[in-house]
């Protein structure tokens, strides 16, 4: 093996695995800036996608989209406490926390990748930007309360609900006849978490809706955009996913696709 041993830990099979790179956050440790992603989410990826994981950082200066696309087998934009900047959807307003490094890197990134025809998966946040960039828009009234929908629908726990507790409140949502997560569950509905203040206003084009809530917020897309293939859920399967198998078979399904498997 050489003077390098660990160049060949694992076999030529280990080498082989593709690359999926995730997106990162601005967050603040101690007095400093930091790029930052929950370890569950890279877990999640690594674990039952079986691929290698390549952090991207939401800095804008010196950062090249197009130069770390061409070295992805494809991208997973990830949750976050931050929202997209209103003024990216062309609305005015909106409620923070915002992420502006997140919001340039994160869509500049996807942009490249539709453009190489590279497969793009989206969580919650990560779900919302991928509509931004294909021209649809955000509402940001899903939160918490009976008023956000003829159901009675909410997105979120109430205010104050613990971290962990957060992740508890949940409610279905019918998968569409046809669809690739019809295909993947053999199951009309899928009862998912929700842990969200934003959702899909206007539809991006080329999106085809896989999921709706019992108020009608769309909760998943799905796409082949000239060869691009787009995967979206505004709900999150990376949480305790060692716990339920419909989580893992979300990053399954996303290991197959970074190897050339098609969606449909």
């Amino acid at each position: 093996m050489g003077q390098f041993p660990r160049l060949l830990a694992g076999g030529v099979a280990e080498l082989m695995k593709p690359i999926v790179g995730i997106m990162a956050c601005n967050r603040t440790v101690g007095v400093e800036n930091a790029h930052a992603v929950m370890e569950r989410y890279v877990r999640a990826a690594v674990t039952y996608g079986d691929c290698h994981a390549l952090l991207i950082p939401p800095m804008v200066d010196g950062f090249s989209s197009g130069a770390l696309t061409a070295r992805l087998d494809g991208l997973m934009l990830t949750g976050s406490p931050s929202n997209v900047h209103s003024n990216l959807y062309g609305s005015e307003g909106g409620d923070g926390p915002f992420d502006e490094g997140r919001d340039a890197v994160s869509l500049g990134m996807i942009e490249c990748m539709v453009t190489m025809g590279k497969p793009v998966f989206g969580i919650c946040r990560g779900f919302q930007e991928i509509n931004v960039v294909l021209g649809g828009s955000l509402r940001r009234d899903v939160g918490y309360g009976a008023e956000n929908g003829a159901n009675g629908i909410s997105h979120h726990a109430p205010d104050g609900t613990a971290f962990d507790q957060q992740f508890e409140h949940v409610h279905e949502v019918e998968l569409i006849e046809g669809g690739v997560l019809e295909g993947v569950y053999g199951s009309d509905h899928l009862r998912v978490n929700s842990v969200h203040y934003q959702g899909v206003d206007r539809l991006g084009e080329g999106l085809m809706v896989e999921a709706v809530a019992p108020d009608g917020l769309i909760e998943a897309f799905s796409a082949n955009i000239a060869g691009c293939q787009v995967l979206g859920v505004q709900w999150h399967p990376e949480w305790q996913a060692d716990r339920h198998p419909e989580s893992q078979a979300y990053f399954h399904m996303m290991g197959q696709v970074l190897r050339g498997m098609p969606l449909r």
